[in-house]
């Protein structure tokens, strides 16, 4: 009778293939309508969305900046909403600004105009090098003074400044600027074509004087509204106090056939 012989089976020493690396989620800022929709694409705070096929900047995904003032590349301050979004997903960069396109977007919170001016100030400040003074006058260059009476002027396309000291005063002369103003007495303006300002302290001032520009301020501060024409000609003005005369708390106010309109 033949006997099998019987061998001790070898040990299997093959590892599991590599797992493709997931890319850390990204923290960028994103602009929309005023409906809150992109390119027609309507989008809901606190939800998550997936795109499904080629993620590719400028073509396909959804796309957000790292840089919150690249967002006024696409939408102006003065007629559009923002949001601080998660990215996650397949990730592809854009070689001209901080735009990246992306599989997955969850919108995190709605953003104002100081909230966004905040973080642009935070973005910079994370990746330079503080100096004494607060001016930035390069292309979306951020400044802040937060000591009380400081003073911060962003002069750049698309600067940012913010004033959060009592009495603090913060200018931004630039196209599509925004200033913030969140102290007491503080004072906002923005001179710059579709620039924003906005003064959240009581008694604070807010001045759009630019084309298109908007102002908004808290209960009790004064507005400043400088109406241009395609021309940059002056054709009227207005000034007001915040919640008299319809006009209400912590909303954006444009001039239009001399009067404000909300927006």
């Amino acid at each position: 009778m033949a006997v099998k012989s019987r061998t001790k089976p070898k040990a299997d020493k093959s590892e599991p293939a590599p797992q493709p690396e997931t890319a850390p989620a990204i923290v960028a800022f994103k602009g929309f309508d005023k409906d809150l929709r992109c390119r027609g694409f309507q989008f809901e705070v606190g939800k998550t969305y997936a795109h499904t096929g080629e993620v590719k900047a400028c073509e396909s995904g959804f796309h957000a900046c790292e840089h919150p003032l690249n967002v006024f590349d696409y939408y102006a301050p003065a007629f559009s909403r923002f949001a601080e979004v998660e990215l996650s997903g397949d990730l592809s960069r854009h070689d001209g600004d901080t735009k990246i396109a992306a599989g997955q977007i969850t919108i995190k919170a709605e953003l104002r105009i100081p909230d966004l001016v905040a973080r642009a100030i935070k973005w910079v400040m994370d990746r330079t090098h503080s100096e004494e003074g607060a001016s930035a006058t390069g292309y979306q260059g951020a400044a802040s003074a937060t000591g009380p009476q400081g003073a911060a002027s962003a002069t750049g396309d698309q600067g940012a400044a913010s004033a959060t000291g009592s009495q603090g005063a913060a200018s931004a002369t630039g196209y599509q600027g925004a200033a913030s103003a969140t102290g007491y007495q503080g004072a906002a303006s923005a001179t710059g074509s579709q620039g924003a300002a906005s003064a959240t302290g009581p008694r604070g001032a807010a001045s759009a004087t630019g084309y298109q520009g908007r102002a908004s301020g808290a209960d009790g501060c004064a507005l400043f509204l400088v109406e241009r024409d395609d021309d940059w000609k002056i054709v009227a003005v207005w000034a007001g106090v915040v919640g008299r005369d319809g006009i209400k708390p912590d909303t954006f106010y444009t001039l239009r056939d001399g009067n404000p309109v909300e927006l």
